[in-house]
């Protein structure tokens, strides 16, 4: 056990500090303060800029680094800033949990991994593994641009994911990664204090930012293929009622996928700009309507996506499929379909926009599971437990 009379000093490593999984880290770093830890973010930041703007109510060390395997060479800044008696990496990638494990090998210290997405899904998880002929390999190890210089390559995290069982613990966000890896059972929380509907007027907030003349339909995050934006999107084909908007708030743009969203269905997507985390209930404020409509596909299955908190919490109207854990996350307060199914969508918009004192009331409902279940409070309660069957008891910290 550490001291009583001190904080339990906690370092939580992100993977990237520029891109996915930040929102995780501020998260698990947040509640981790809130728990009474002296919590600092350490990572590597391989972009330009931050995404997202961390809370203010945290400390961060971001290194501006090159995604290559010259972040090695970064280690060396890195390792000192990470001075916590208990070493939290988000996610099972070499520039996380790897930087973790060697930073254990020196200090013993011990390292939980939190796992929010199954890594190995993104590159054909089990059917499509890192098998490269003899001349493959030598080019890809040689070549000055060569794939294995990518620090998540596949091979990388398929290394990080077999060596999970080297943790003193594990936390998942949903069933699928605990069949998976095993660990404590950490879903996504909310601060539902900040996250709190009577804070805001929706009202204001659609005319703050442009929306007065629309009914909203907000995903709040990065649009990518598993997440079903294109169900909605022909919903809103079928429905062709002009004051419909699907409005992506933020996320990132790995990729063409959102463009060429905007070259197809223009005509029912507004986009609107990143946000810091601290501001995103007033941005959830102006919704209408909430859509999360996961496929059917092994990536989305091991989420829990953050937008159903974000509506929960926010009394909206959710939208969202039957896929992994969100039945049971939403219960009997969100509006269910069947990934792949934009005729149910628009079913089920047509039932909110008909009944809406019914779907009010059923965001009511939401709140309130959320903050029964799924709010920092909630999350709180689960990593104390954690933390101490592993021997470690936070203490408040001293003014």
């Amino acid at each position: 056990m550490v001291p009583s009379s001190a904080a339990l000093k906690v370092s939580v490593i992100a993977p990237d500090l520029a891109g996915g999984g930040t929102t995780r880290v501020y998260l698990v770093a947040n509640a981790l303060q809130q728990m009474g830890c002296d919590v600092t973010v350490v990572g590597c930041q391989f972009a330009e800029q931050l995404y997202p703007v961390p809370p203010a109510n945290l400390k961060v060390y971001a290194l501006p680094a090159v995604r290559s395997l010259q972040y090695t060479l970064n280690l060396a800044q890195i390792l000192p800033k990470i001075d916590g008696q208990v070493l939290y990496a988000i996610k099972p990638r070499p520039t996380s949990f790897g930087t973790a494990l060697i930073k254990k090998l020196i200090t013993r210290r011990p390292v939980i991994v939190d796992i929010d997405d199954w890594e190995m899904s993104w590159f054909g998880g089990e059917s499509d593994r890192y098998r490269p002929s003899a001349k493959q390999l030598m080019r890809d190890v040689l070549k000055p641009n060569g794939a294995l210089h990518n620090p998540e390559h596949p091979l990388y995290l398929e290394w990080m994911e077999n060596w999970v069982s080297k943790a003193d613990a594990v936390t998942v966000t949903t069933q699928f990664l605990q069949q998976r890896f095993g660990g404590y059972y950490l879903p996504n929380g909310k601060d539902t204090a900040i996250f709190n509907p009577d804070l805001y007027d929706p009202v204001a907030s659609r005319q703050k930012y442009g929306l007065s003349a629309y009914r909203v339909l907000m995903f709040p995050g990065t649009a990518r293929p598993h997440k079903g934006l294109e169900d909605v999107l022909i919903a809103l084909d079928q429905l062709n009622q002009p004051d419909f908007r699907l409005v992506i708030v933020g996320g990132r743009r790995p990729d063409g996928y959102e463009d060429s969203l905007f070259e197809r269905w223009g005509q029912w997507l507004i986009k609107l700009p990143r946000f810091p985390i601290d501001e995103m209930a007033e941005v959830v404020s102006a919704a209408h309507v909430v859509v999360v409509p996961q496929r059917d596909l092994a990536t989305a299955k091991a989420q829990f996506p953050l937008k159903l908190t974000d509506g929960m919490s926010m009394a909206k109207p959710v939208i969202t499929t039957t896929v992994g854990d969100i039945p049971e996350i939403v219960g009997d307060t969100g509006y269910l379909v069947d990934p792949h199914s934009p005729e149910q969508i628009a079913a089920k918009l047509t039932l909110i926009f008909q009944d809406w004192a019914a779907a009010e009331q059923k965001g009511v409902l939401a709140r309130s599971r959320c903050v029964e279940q799924y709010s920092i409070t909630a999350m709180i309660s689960r990593l104390q437990a954690m933390f101490a069957q592993i021997g470690y008891e936070p203490r408040p910290t001293s003014d």
